[in-house]
């Protein structure tokens, strides 16, 4: 991965516990936690985040690093950290929810985005979602339905997997109206198991992009 992901939190094992969350969805990403005082305390520590800041560049060795903060001064020490970072341009810091804003960004850098793309990912997390296509729209190129089968239905992790495979692909696509390439979106269907889902796409890809959803619920997207 050529993206590195930093979280900066007061509590460390709440840190460590988005840093074991994200890493369910995406396994190839480096994240680092940085969580609490350097005696275990409640707070934050700027040479913890220093050092976990560093160690991501170093490890990433690409793009640069996003960091993502809770609140307070979680993000007073991000900044001083970036300011000290022996490559400051390439740290970015996201105003994103950190458990919600890790996810999207885990998985937006497991499918091979750029660093401002990680960070978009991030700080859309905690957006609104996007309204239906409003009549009248382009029709799409490629349509399916298809029945979850899996017993959880849309959960994190069947979501991450679709989101993560149409992020790398040509085309715009819609499942029962969110965005197929976000994991938030589309985990706020609420699809249980038995549900059906409208798949739509358009652009060059689009017929890839349907067989790519139409495969993963037929194989309960690994998990029967």
């Amino acid at each position: 991965m050529t993206v590195g992901i930093v979280v900066v939190s007061h509590s460390s094992k709440i840190a460590e516990g988005a840093v074991e969350l994200a890493t369910q969805m995406a396994s190839d990403v480096g994240l680092v936690a940085a969580g609490g005082t350097d005696d275990g305390r409640i707070g934050t520590s700027f040479e913890k985040v220093l050092a976990a800041v560093e160690q991501s560049l170093a490890e990433a060795a690409g793009d640069g690093v996003v960091v993502l903060t809770d609140l307070g001064s979680a993000v007073m020490t991000a900044e001083s950290a970036k300011e000290f970072a022996s490559e400051p341009d390439a740290v970015h810091l996201a105003d994103a929810p950190l458990v919600e804003g890790l996810v999207a960004a885990a998985v937006a850098a497991q499918g091979g985005a750029g660093v401002e793309e990680v960070r978009k990912a991030a700080e859309a997390a905690g957006g609104a979602i996007a309204a239906p296509e409003a009549a009248g729209a382009e029709e799409p190129d490629v349509t399916a339905d298809v029945e979850l089968i899996n017993p959880l239905g849309m959960h994190a992790r069947p979501a991450a997997k679709i989101a993560g495979g149409l992020s790398g692909m040509d085309a715009e696509v819609t499942i029962n109206g969110a965005d197929g390439a976000s994991i938030m979106e589309l985990m706020t269907l609420a699809a249980g198991q038995g549900a059906t889902l409208h798949v739509e796409a358009r652009g060059e890809d689009a017929q890839k992009a349907v067989d790519y959803v139409r495969g993963l619920v037929a194989d309960g997207f690994g998990e029967l």
